[in-house]
């Protein structure tokens, strides 16, 4: 039994420096905001975590929002990745639809805005590509 405990403990400390890195997102500051953004792109990139993320995906996609409007370049860039990976972590499903739905617009005027930095830009595009393939309904 202390595999188990010691396994669940783990869990819960995990969630909790996810919840961190949530609030985080959020901060005054753009280096504690990117801090935070970089912490859960490496956590959604290396474990499934949709069970965790299906009942704060709203408030996810609301930070992320924030950071494409607001941010500035690597800023933006970084939450397009964290985008990306939250929509593949939620799948095709109507939870993944509604996430890429509601932040699509915003992807598409950083892509075809000239003045924003190539590196969001770049990261809009492909977040905009990977959420269109895994989680748009709409065919065209």
């Amino acid at each position: 039994g202390g595999e188990a405990v010691d396994e669940h403990a783990q869990e819960e400390e995990a969630e909790d420096k996810l919840k961190e890195d949530m609030d985080g997102v959020l901060d005054r500051s753009a280096k504690t905001r990117q801090a935070a953004l970089q912490s859960l792109r490496l956590a959604f990139s290396s474990r499934t975590l949709s069970e965790f993320l299906l009942e704060r995906r709203l408030t996810l996609t609301d930070s992320l929002e924030k950071c494409l409007k607001k941010g500035k370049g690597e800023e933006q860039a970084l939450a397009g990745t964290v985008l990306t990976l939250l929509c593949l972590q939620m799948g095709s499903g109507p939870e993944g639809e509604e996430v890429f739905r509601s932040l699509k617009p915003l992807l598409v005027s950083i892509l075809i805005d000239s003045a924003a930095s190539p590196v969001a830009r770049q990261s809009c595009a492909a977040a905009l590509g990977m959420c269109c393939y895994v989680a748009a309904a709409d065919l065209e």
